[in-house]
């Protein structure tokens, strides 16, 4: 039934208590891939670059992009090695961006047959003045979506 699970995760505790509900489901329901999914800020580029720095503005910007996405990146390899371990089919992808934006796009783009994720995740109860991922996944997409409530969750805020 589902295929391919993509697992948006954002770096905090309370967006990985989904991996226990992805475990059992990738396990049990002959799921042919799991997809860990990140997506970071991008970097924040000082406008005022100094003109005697041994790289050019555009070099500037490419090597600080390119940190950042190594760093977004790096959070998901110890989970990957876990579902590995495990026996489960898995790869990691990070992007920079907008987290919404890009979980949607990427579900619409790689044929995604589920998404797993968090009610909550590094935004906690802040996320009613933000607007929230999760919120925003739910409602924008066609595809089923498995929503875990975080631990320590309180209905009604």
């Amino acid at each position: 039934m589902f295929q391919r699970i993509l697992v948006p995760l954002d770096g905090s505790k309370l967006a990985e208590c989904v991996m226990p509900y992805v475990e059992e489901l990738a396990r049990g329901c002959d799921v042919r891939e799991v997809i860990l999914f990140r997506v970071c800020e991008p970097p924040t580029i000082r406008a005022d670059y100094p003109p005697d720095l041994p790289v050019s503005w555009e070099e500037h910007v490419e090597q600080l992009t390119r940190y950042s996405q190594q760093q977004c990146a790096l959070y998901l390899s110890e989970i990957e090695d876990h579902l590995k371990d495990l026996g489960i089919a898995v790869r990691s992808e990070s992007r920079l961006g907008d987290p919404a934006n890009e979980i949607l796009d990427y579900a619409k783009k790689k044929d995604i047959s589920l998404i797993a994720m968090a009610s909550h995740g590094r935004s906690g109860v802040s996320r009613w003045a933000f607007g929230s991922v999760s919120d925003k996944i739910f409602r924008s997409t066609c595809v089923p979506v498995l929503m875990v409530r975080a631990p320590g969750c309180v209905a009604g805020l």
